[in-house]
């Protein structure tokens, strides 16, 4: 999962990738270091395009994403949200929305 790393290249993917997860975790989110290997192994078996991002480096994302808690996990397709999960991943519902745009 490659980590991106200001808001303008944030918006260049979202504009330019068909289909990608992006990641969103913060610094001491105890949850978020865990769910990331898991969120991990899910795209890597459906080859799927991912992303992730550190909240707390990238202030314009929080507000522009309505980011309110952490881990948050975000399905974009044509440049548009299709799924969002936050706090709380179901990570079977997660692979059953990833599958979905396969």
């Amino acid at each position: 999962m490659e980590k991106i790393k200001t808001y303008n290249d944030l918006l260049e993917t979202i504009k330019n990738k068909e289909k990608f997860l992006l990641y969103i975790k913060t610094e001491g989110c105890s949850v978020c270091e865990v769910d990331f290997p898991r969120v991990k192994e899910i795209v890597d078996k459906n080859n799927y395009t991912s992303y992730y991002i550190q909240a707390d480096e990238m202030t314009e994302a929080v507000g522009q994403l309505n980011l309110y808690s952490a881990p948050v996990v975000i399905l974009f397709y044509n440049g548009k949200e299709i799924h969002r999960q936050a706090r709380f991943i179901d990570f079977s519902e997660l692979d059953y929305r990833i599958k979905q745009t396969l």
